[in-house]
């Protein structure tokens, strides 16, 4: 099996002082896809700047103290690229420095992590959202072309910062005028389903469940009433969706557990 975690760190500085070493420690995943690092590399601690047993790869924001990818493996990539500028795709050039988009290859996959802006309606984040998922669509699209030119397939994970169907995020009818369950943004990734063909692996294996969410906001009780919203995906080229063998959110026992307001999701996949 191939064991893939993607989560949010919102920080990783603060979520190694809450037990993310300690996590890191007794999973056994292959690869994890790290977003919202907000740091770089010579910031980070040693444990996960270099963590015992892993390759890290880490692509800061230009801007410190924002977004920043990274990717985890067991064993050595075989190509980093960071960004996904340079494929003749309007505006991706844009997006380069901002931390938000590592892939590497691993025998026979492609594995991305990716951290689209989280946007904010009537504000210039909510268009840099829109410019992003503008460029990416494309980028996608030709990402899976030539991953199967050389037959690999392609795991994009990471937080997409949108949840796509009611059934992800607990209070819906509440969040329909809010960045990240708006009708243009849900009808961009249903057309990343649609029209580039990837599959959302873990509604795939859970076509009926409400959630599983993965990310509850710290205020009020919406970790103890399970008030969260889906927006962490692992999005896979058909070939390797059709393998996965189970998928779950590694919810924490307890909200004083939580080293960040995101629980990974973990995916294994037959190889």
């Amino acid at each position: 099996m191939l064991t893939v975690t993607t989560v949010n760190v919102n920080g990783i500085r603060a979520a190694v002082k809450k037990g993310f070493v300690e996590w890191l420690g007794r999973t056994e995943a292959e690869v994890i896809c790290l977003q919202e690092v907000r740091a770089e590399a010579q910031q980070l601690p040693d444990e996960v700047r270099e963590p015992e047993g892993w390759h890290a790869v880490y692509a800061p924001a230009a801007a410190k103290g924002r977004a920043g990818v990274g990717i985890l493996t067991r064993r050595a990539p075989e190509r980093v690229q960071i960004g996904f500028g340079g494929f003749e795709v309007p505006g991706s050039e844009e997006f380069d420095t901002s931390g938000r988009y590592i892939e590497v290859d691993l025998p026979g996959v492609t594995v991305a992590s990716l951290y689209l802006p989280s946007g904010e309606v009537g504000t210039e984040r909510q268009e840099e959202k829109e410019r992003f998922m503008a460029a990416f669509l494309p980028y996608l699209q030709g990402l899976k072309a030539r991953a199967a030119a050389g037959g690999r397939e392609v795991v994009v994970c990471g937080d997409w910062n949108i949840a796509h169907r009611e059934a992800d995020l607990k209070n819906w009818k509440s969040n329909r005028k809010n960045s990240g369950f708006l009708p243009e943004e849900r009808e961009w990734l249903t057309r990343v389903f649609d029209e580039a063909a990837y599959v959302d692996v873990v509604r795939a294996l859970h076509p009926e469940q409400e959630g599983p969410y993965s990310w509850w906001s710290y205020r009020g009780r919406a970790f103890d009433n399970d008030a969260g919203w889906r927006i962490d995906y692992q999005v896979a080229t058909p070939g390797l969706a059709g393998r996965a063998a189970k998928a779950w959110v590694e919810r924490a026992a307890t909200h004083g557990e939580r080293w960040s307001d995101h629980a990974p999701v973990t995916v294994t996949y037959e190889r």
